[in-house]
């Protein structure tokens, strides 16, 4: 095929721009040029605001447990089902050009091309958030940007925010842990952290946890590899996932549940919907579900993985939300973004798109491409479809999800407000068990990481910050303190 204009018109020369005569000037009427410079001038979409770096692959999803008894989801209905899926890996907080190695959670984020509709798992490699209330999340995240004076990072932001976050202190001691620099993406855990229901088809419901596994083995870098890979390769996370996959070595993770039963809820010593928190194993250990695999990388970077837009408010039959404020929080922000960053017609992409039929009466917008027959409103008298109703209590739909579940807030815990949450326990209970269980060579890491980072903030953050360290742990404080000291 020759070579042609965006408009399928031949070109015969795509090196050398029209011009009036051999030395004049370029003409106007030179149409591939002026589409040619205008398309590149508009190449670039709004950058992520969080998770903007990341690195993506295709693969599958197999049943490998069944666990029809909990949920009625189509893709878990039997072992050996398969769902096609598509996995982004990301930085959080750095810009797209910020190094894969550098301290920050990782995103991990999983597209399942269900039947029934896409369900996106949008989560971490930590099983834990810094908050628990999304009012918090725009506050939290302008700390680990950049100065609005300055235009650099700041430690008084971050820690500022922090010393007065006590909740965030379990995630704190995961992220300046070594596991905050993992060794690319292969060589870490997801999960989806916050709490979900599961539904079967005889409409019970239990809470679930999501997690995946690496199968690769947990491998993490000591604070002075991951600097040093920081200059050396900034891309190293993004390059060793391609390349594995380019050699045939398919990354793949168990992907696992806990279960808890809704009768455990209230005397549960964790607020179960409290996304700073984890279900300990011993009281709700895992049970296997499947394995994904990533087998074929993009063809198109752009296309593909920046133009993979996930949202936790993509959910199938026999998954639902809970009340867990971050997660309603994100639910709405998710499809915000989506619509600023790629448009409204974001679902249309070729990523995106559900590999079951769509039926809605949304049409038109900036970047449509479907050509739709029919009435663009409902009710009609046009369509069968358009005059059917579903009154609450009959199977799945997210309308009849979120009505009954608001209508159960109503009438157990009196109306909507701006309720402060009753915490059942206090903040620093997890983080020192965590910290007592590390072994004493990453005790050392951990509390010279925090150190090297908390000692460029002011004096008074750092003591509200080592105060905090120290009701998780007497040494765990006094470890910073004295680092702090020396490094100083």
């Amino acid at each position: 095929m020759s070579f042609t204009t965006s408009n399928g018109n031949q070109v015969y020369d795509d090196t050398t721009s029209m011009t009036a005569g051999s030395q004049g000037p370029v003409l106007m009427q030179d149409v591939h040029l002026l589409d040619k410079l205008a398309h590149f001038n508009r190449e670039r979409i709004p950058e992520r605001v969080v998770h903007a770096k990341g690195a993506g692959a295709h693969g599958y999803f197999e049943v490998t447990h069944d666990i029809t008894k909990l949920t009625k989801a189509r893709f878990l209905s039997e072992i050996g089902k398969r769902t096609p899926i598509f996995a982004r890996f990301s930085r959080v907080a750095g810009e797209s050009g910020a190094a894969d190695s550098d301290r920050d959670p990782r995103g991990f984020a999983v597209k399942f091309y269900t039947e029934e509709g896409n369900w996106d798992m949008v989560g971490n490699n930590t099983p834990v958030f810094f908050l628990r209330d999304s009012i918090k999340f725009p506050d939290f995240i302008h700390t680990q940007k950049r100065n609005p004076q300055t235009h650099l990072k700041d430690p008084n932001m971050f820690w500022d925010f922090l010393s007065l976050t006590p909740e965030s202190i379990h995630q704190v001691t995961i992220l300046f842990s070594n596991r905050g620099t993992p060794d690319g993406y292969r060589h870490m855990n997801g999960y989806f952290s916050h709490t979900l229901q599961l539904v079967n088809e005889a409409g019970e419901r239990c809470y679930v946890k999501w997690h995946f596994k690496t199968c690769q083995g947990i491998r993490n870098l000591k604070a002075s590899e991951a600097t040093r890979l920081a200059g050396e390769d900034p891309d190293y996370a993004t390059r060793d996932l391609f390349d594995a996959i380019e050699r045939g070595e398919h990354p793949s993770w168990l992907v696992k549940i806990q279960v808890m039963p809704l009768s455990d809820v209230p005397n549960y010593r964790w607020n179960p919907l409290d996304v700073t928190k984890v279900w300990p194993h011993k009281d709700y250990p895992l049970q296997p579900v499947g394995r994904m695999v990533l087998d074929r990388n993009p063809t198109n970077y752009f296309a593909e993985v920046e133009q993979a837009a996930f949202a936790p408010s993509n959910m199938v039959s026999g998954i639902e939300p809970t009340a867990d404020r971050m997660l309603q929080g994100r639910i709405l922000s998710y499809h915000d973004a989506h619509l600023y960053r790629l448009g409204v017609n974001y679902k249309q992409l070729p990523i995106n798109q559900t590999k079951s039929p769509v039926k809605t009466y949304q049409q038109d917008g900036a970047g449509c491409y479907e050509i739709k027959k029919g009435p663009n409103y409902a009710p009609n008298s046009l369509e069968e479809s358009s005059k059917t109703s579903q009154p609450i209590g009959c199977p799945f739909s997210t309308n009849a999800v979120y009505s009954k579940e608001v209508k159960g807030e109503l009438l157990n815990h009196g109306p909507p407000g701006r309720y402060i949450e009753p915490i059942k326990d206090d903040d620093f209970v997890q983080a020192g068990d965590l910290f007592r269980m590390l072994p004493e060579d990453e005790k050392a890491d951990l509390i010279s990481n925090i150190a090297g980072f908390l000692g460029k903030a002011t004096q008074d953050i750092q003591h509200r910050m080592v105060a905090l360290f120290e009701k998780a742990d007497p040494a765990y404080g006094k470890g910073v303190k004295e680092e702090i000291a020396k490094c100083s």
